[in-house]
């Protein structure tokens, strides 16, 4: 029997991204490239960003002809300084984990006539003096040259208006079902273009709650749906009965449209498991973002 909806939805908010085209010789060092520039940016609470694969592109598809993939790197906009925090991410990742790794080039994927950074221009100071600006496979970039022979970057990277936070919960009857169906639910959401996923393997095992007892800390366990503290006194458990185990995925993405169709190919893809109860979904009652994504599509209001 498949597992019961909760009556609710995602809370998405707003954010701004920008979206890097990544191509390499071979599969293998472009998995490098994109596994470096993504780390360490799961969460916007600690992190500087989240990040994450959006797609692969054929080489067909690729300026220069070769295997491509499609990052993207989220700010949340209540930041003051979101554009400064924005830019200042790619430059640390792209120059730290595209340049470095070997036979990359990278490539503006948004428009770039209004909103955009100087982000090629900035990277090839690297070159010490000796960069240059060129054409190359059509588009406006700098070359740097380096030790394996040079660095092909396009000179502007376009940012837009994106969102963050999108969700699933999963309470699994036992551990295995709650990380089966959310391990099938990020896999499915992944294969939307416009998606990214940025826990590790596109699954969060802890999901939080905004605030803490603790001044310093802006997010803190949500003690309500933890397992091991349903019983402890002072605490009022919000786990269904039969519950062992709660895992999340989380869904950045391009607009509502995409976070929609992405969530609802989780639910298909994780819905029918065995010992999965409910699929829910965390929201904080439209105080956090104003875009919402219900589970149940018929809920979702016409655009």
């Amino acid at each position: 029997m498949p597992a019961s909806l909760d009556d609710t939805y995602a809370e998405a908010f707003r954010s701004i991204y920008a979206s890097v085209l990544i191509t390499a010789r071979d599969a293998y060092w472009l998995d490098r490239a994109v596994q470096a520039c993504t780390g360490n940016a799961s969460s916007a609470i600690m992190c500087d960003c989240e990040a994450g694969l959006d797609r692969l592109v054929e080489p067909a598809e690729t300026p220069d002809g070769r295997p491509g993939a499609i990052v993207q790197f989220h700010v949340p906009r209540f930041h003051k300084d979101r554009e400064q925090r924005l830019e200042r991410s790619l430059l640390v990742r792209v120059c730290q984990n595209v340049l470095t790794c070997p036979t990359t080039a990278a490539f503006n994927v948004l428009p770039s006539t209004e909103r955009w950074f100087p982000l090629g221009r900035k990277l090839a100071y690297f070159g010490d003096g000796h960069q240059y600006k060129a054409e190359r496979h059509g588009r406006r970039c700098w070359v740097v040259p380096i030790l394996s022979g040079e660095f092909v970057i396009e000179r502007r990277c376009g940012w837009a208006d994106g969102l963050m936070g999108g969700n699933l919960w999963f309470f699994g009857a036992t551990a295995d079902a709650a990380l089966e169906a959310a391990t099938r639910a990020a896999a499915a959401a992944a294969k939307v273009p416009g998606v990214i996923l940025p826990f590790p393997g596109g699954v969060a095992s802890s999901g939080s709650k905004a605030g803490s007892k603790y001044k310093f800390a802006i997010a803190s366990t949500y003690a309500e749906f933890c397992p091991t503290l349903r019983d402890k006194e002072g605490i009022e458990s919000r786990l269904p009965t039969g519950v062992a185990s709660v895992q999340e995925i989380i869904l950045d993405g391009a607009d509502l449209t995409t976070l929609i169709a992405a969530t609802q190919a989780a639910i298909a893809a994780s819905r029918d498991n065995t010992d999965l109860l409910t699929i829910s979904a965390g929201n904080y009652g439209g105080r956090l973002g104003k875009s919402f994504v219900y589970l149940n599509p018929e809920k979702q209001p016409k655009s």
